[in-house]
């Protein structure tokens, strides 16, 4: 083992020590499952913003937004990263304070839990559909987290991918199964900032290698279209090729996604004092924005790198999701202070990977143990047991996932594209009708749901390889046929009941 590899295996030997720590700190604090899985509506304001915003972003933040960038240009990342942006923004301002109150009126700590709770659901249809949904989605979404960990853990060290992938996702389940959504959060917390250190120095890094920005924005203009919101450009043939207005609306449909990811909702459930939520929306929009575009900028960056002779020309898109790894690696090279630095670099890339597991790997277990086990099976257990049986979910799913994820070669962008579609358009327009529409009952957020999530499948292998004007992503859609279809049947079955209308009318004049 060379000096620079030494460095960064301690960075990532400390940091995942750390990340256990955590896990078994905030264990001591799990006295029930809504401690389990919400942290017993504890959460801070500042901890609420970056936990939700770190679990968002994943890998894609720190691999797939650059490598973008560095192949095409600007568009493509910068549009996918403004529709981001605003779905972001205008989650935490319309559903996160109304969401927080009504899940707390009617004792929901799931996000099937609250369709069900808000529609008074007694024969568990929405229940079941909506556990079955986060399950279908969020168990292959968990399997995409641990094979980005050993891909990156295989690729640095010469470590068989298999095993690799294992000890991150025991790593993962650990912290987790001990420390519950507390842990996930405060995990994710320290996530966000190192991802916030790895961003700041592989830029700082980049330009100055790069010979300055001035020659950062001198190569791009030698590529055809790279600096252009319509155009893309190619690093590989300097061609460029138009983008347009059908593709900018798919990108920026991407923001419809927040509005039904129950990763990013519990956290809207757990903050202590809902009245803080204007706090937390100013942090988590500003660093959304911040990290995407720093993000954005290191693409850019690392393209003038390349034709400064640092890094080779990557010659496809997926080569160059590898950037920042191939950045640590130059930084590594120049002592065992900067192989410790470049550790905490590839750290960052472990943290937005896990910070996003960590969510899902949860939310999948809640809905099994508390939705399925509990309310559709209707077991019943002491709080002692119910609490066994929650850790116990969360490592059989992971065990679920580590099996999906054992082939090495499986795709991980690809498989949170399908989910974040699959998520958006299920939850999505049920999640805002319901907080937002008296009329809303039983029947439409049901046949939102099951229209919703067939039109993500119905048009990704049907009609979206049609080509044309049918080349949308499946998500906006999506989205779209399940909000016609709520209205729809809402207004054509029986208006909600008393009770229904009753808990909407209070939390709607709440204060």
């Amino acid at each position: 083992m060379t000096i620079s590899q030494l460095g960064i295996m301690i960075s990532i030997i400390v940091y995942l020590g750390g990340m256990l720590y955590v896990g078994y700190l905030c264990a001591k604090k799990n006295r029930s499952t809504d401690d389990f899985y919400l942290g017993g509506r504890k959460l801070g304001p500042v901890v609420t913003a970056m936990s939700a915003e770190a679990s968002d972003m994943s890998s894609w933040l720190l691999m797939g937004l650059p490598g973008v960038a560095y192949f095409c240009g600007l568009a493509d990342a910068a549009w996918t990263a403004i529709g981001l942006a605003i779905g972001t923004y205008v989650n935490w301002l319309l559903v996160a304070r109304r969401l927080r109150r009504y899940s707390a009126v009617n004792h929901s700590i799931t996000i099937p839990d609250f369709f069900a709770n808000r529609f008074h659901d007694k024969g568990k249809a929405l229940l079941g559909f909506a556990a079955l949904i986060i399950i279908v989605f969020f168990i292959p979404y968990t399997a995409s987290g641990f094979a980005a960990c050993g891909k990156l853990f295989g690729s640095l060290f010469g470590v068989d991918y298999i095993w690799a992938m294992i000890i991150s996702a025991v790593v993962i389940v650990g912290y987790t199964a001990l420390g519950g959504f507390l842990a996930a959060s405060t995990t994710d917390l320290i996530q966000s900032i190192i991802m916030t250190i790895a961003l700041v120095i592989v830029l700082v890094f980049g330009i100055n290698v790069a010979g300055g920005m001035e020659a950062v924005i001198e190569n791009a203009k030698g590529v055809a279209g790279y600096l252009s919101l319509v155009q893309t450009g190619n690093v590989v043939t300097g061609e460029a090729a138009p983008y347009g207005t059908i593709t900018i609306i798919s990108m920026i449909a991407w923001g419809l996604g927040y509005f039904g990811m129950p990763h990013v909702l519990l956290r809207f459930m757990a903050i202590e004092d809902d009245k803080k939520l204007k706090i937390s929306r100013r942090i988590a929009t500003v660093w959304v924005v911040i990290s995407m575009g720093v993000a954005v900028l290191i693409g850019i960056v690392g393209y003038a790198m390349t034709n400064a002779g640092a890094i080779e020309l990557f010659q496809t898109s997926s080569e160059a999701e590898t950037l920042i790894v191939r950045i640590a690696d130059l930084i590594s090279q120049h002592s065992f202070l900067a192989a410790l630095v470049a550790g905490i670099i590839l750290s960052g890339i472990l943290a937005s990977t896990m910070s996003t597991a960590d969510s899902q790997l949860l939310a999948a277990a809640s809905s099994v143990s508390e939705n399925v086990f509990k309310s559709v099976f209707g077991l019943k257990l002491d709080e002692k047991k119910t609490m066994l049986l929650a850790r116990l979910t969360v490592i059989a799913i992971a065990l679920v996932a580590i099996f999906i994820a054992r082939d090495s070669t499986s795709s991980v962008f690809g498989i949170v594209s399908f989910a974040w579609a699959g998520f958006g358009a299920s939850f999505g327009p049920v999640m805002l009708f319901s907080l937002f529409w008296r009329r809303t009952n039983r029947q439409g957020a049901l046949a939102g749901m099951i229209c919703g999530g067939a039109m993500v499948f119905i048009w990704k292998y049907l009609i979206r390889p049609l080509g044309g004007a049918w080349d949308i992503y499946e998500l906006l859609p999506a989205f779209l046929v399940a909000s016609v279809a709520i209205v729809v049947v809402s207004i054509l079955t029986p208006a909600p009941s008393e009770e229904v209308t009753r808990d909407f009318d209070r939390v709607k004049t709440m204060k």
